[in-house]
């Protein structure tokens, strides 16, 4: 797929996914709803989804499509920990080349992982793209992946309360 269809290709989800998530106030229906469209319409991508800070330096699997992921990376290790550690998106053509890259799906070649942040500014999770190709991802796909991230952003703020157990009944 060559810059251009990228760019079209994005420029379709970037619209449908603003009008499923404008306006809604819940990140885990907001990530599975990007994850689905995502892996749904990027023919390229094996694995798509999100990894949630869930403690100082520890992200939890969130919401994805594909085969099974890690369950949890801390923020020492792999592409995903690399991203949540440096706030910053690694786009990487070689999983394998990688220092400390884990291993959560052997055919995977390829990888990008996005830096994702509540309406604050506080880290809350990273969106992250697996290939079973090599060089799946450049530098359009991390450009429009930011800006989905950015669209995500008013989404990312809890808006519940748990019941407790004296309430669950």
């Amino acid at each position: 797929m060559n810059s251009t269809e990228k760019r079209e290709l994005y420029r379709e989800i970037f619209v449908e996914l603003k009008a499923v998530v404008e306006g809604l106030e819940d990140p885990i229906a907001a990530m599975a709803s990007s994850a689905c469209m995502l892996h749904e319409r990027i023919p390229y991508s094996s694995w798509t989804g999100f990894y949630r800070v869930v403690a100082p330096g520890l992200m939890r699997v969130g919401p994805y499509q594909g085969p099974l992921g890690c369950l949890e990376i801390p923020f020492e290790r792999g592409v995903c920990g690399a991203a949540a550690r440096e706030r910053k998106t690694q786009v990487v053509p070689d999983v394998h080349a990688f220092p400390g890259h884990i291993a959560c799906d052997s055919a995977a070649r390829s990888e990008i992982v996005v830096p994702v942040y509540d309406p604050e500014g506080r880290l809350v999770a990273v969106l992250d793209l697996d290939s079973h190709e090599p060089a799946s991802f450049d530098e359009v796909d991390r450009e429009e992946l930011e800006r989905i991230a950015e669209v995500l952003r008013p989404c990312m703020r809890e808006r519940f309360t748990p019941l407790g157990p004296e309430r669950a009944h």
